[in-house]
């Protein structure tokens, strides 16, 4: 008799309580697609650092007992990924839980949040880039935005006017630091929004039409789908038409309800989405299908070979 293991996802991340990021984001995403979500808590905030006040505490210190008693329960999981890291402490702890958890199935998922609209955050110090540097060679998917991946690879960032052949360059510079797969999220293309998915020799640049603001959380929501799908076997092509997807309706269904900017994306009106498509993958295929049509992705020809 067969016997169902449902799969285990290591969550690193913050826990803000208002504000639809982090862990609020990725507990109920990775449970939606049917992945149980263990959280590694990094710090506590009231609400995300987006508001004019909040509430923080820092987790450094409690993370490694934490952590230690998971060792001693010999835990296993079919997923490590780590989100926002506020100090060079974190990035090495983190480190070193991928050292003590990971097995020959495990998938690393490295989100190297550390800046936006070409800045590095105001907490990201030099020294932590480079820590940061080694901890994305620990990984087998990393998802930086355009930001994180120029300040990976040291190419000088611009808004727009990227050619593919940059950006295959840009991912294959990150990919030769040792992850085997890269998604760069959120390149500019006027009115559209470009991914580019590096798996091996295969590059594809996938993207989708441009709604409403931007808003916080929402690479949060995107890295969730895309570790969940992953753990669950699909092609990293699928998880991430999926998650762009999901992310495209979410905030296009927040633009709707009025949901004010600071708030996030209202993904917990579209849950039904990613239930349906842990089901089956004929949902990802509709999904998919959807992407590749004129109206979002812009036409054939979006795969090339290095």
């Amino acid at each position: 008799m067969s016997v169902y293991r449902q799969k285990k996802i290591a969550m690193i991340n913050d826990l803000s309580g208002y504000g639809r990021c982090s862990l609020t984001v990725a507990i109920p995403i990775l449970s939606a697609m049917k992945v149980q979500c263990c959280p590694i808590p990094t710090s506590i905030l009231s609400n995300h650092t987006g508001f004019p006040v909040y509430f923080f505490d820092d987790y450094t210190e409690k993370m490694g007992e934490f952590i230690h008693k998971w060792k001693e329960l010999e835990l296993t999981f079919d997923g490590i990924v780590s989100g926002f890291l506020g100090s060079e402490a974190q990035i090495e702890i983190v480190m070193d839980v991928i050292r003590q958890f990971r097995q020959e199935d495990t998938k690393v998922i490295i989100d190297p949040i550390m800046g936006d609209h070409g800045e590095t955050y105001a907490t990201y110090t030099p020294a932590m880039c480079s820590r940061m540097k080694e901890l994305v060679s620990m990984g087998d998917i990393v998802t930086p935005n355009l930001t994180e991946a120029c300040i990976l690879t040291g190419r000088t960032y611009r808004r727009d006017g990227w050619s593919r052949k940059e950006l295959g360059e840009l991912a294959g510079e990150i990919q030769a630091m040792g992850p085997e797969c890269v998604v760069i999220t959120g390149v500019n293309q006027g009115g559209f929004i470009m991914n580019v998915v590096a798996e091996g020799e295969r590059t594809a640049f996938p993207r989708t039409r441009r709604v409403g603001h931007e808003r916080p959380g929402t690479g949060d929501v995107f890295s969730s789908v895309v570790s969940a799908a992953a753990v669950r076997g699909w092609s990293l092509d699928s998880a991430v038409r999926l998650a762009a997807s999901f992310v495209k309706a979410c905030i296009a269904r927040s633009e709707e309800l009025d949901i004010p900017i600071a708030n996030g994306v209202c993904f917990e009106e579209l849950m039904g989405v990613l239930v349906r498509a842990a089901d089956s993958r004929h949902e990802a295929g509709k999904l998919a299908e959807r992407a590749d049509s004129p109206d979002s992705q812009g036409g054939p020809g979006n795969v090339e070979k290095r």
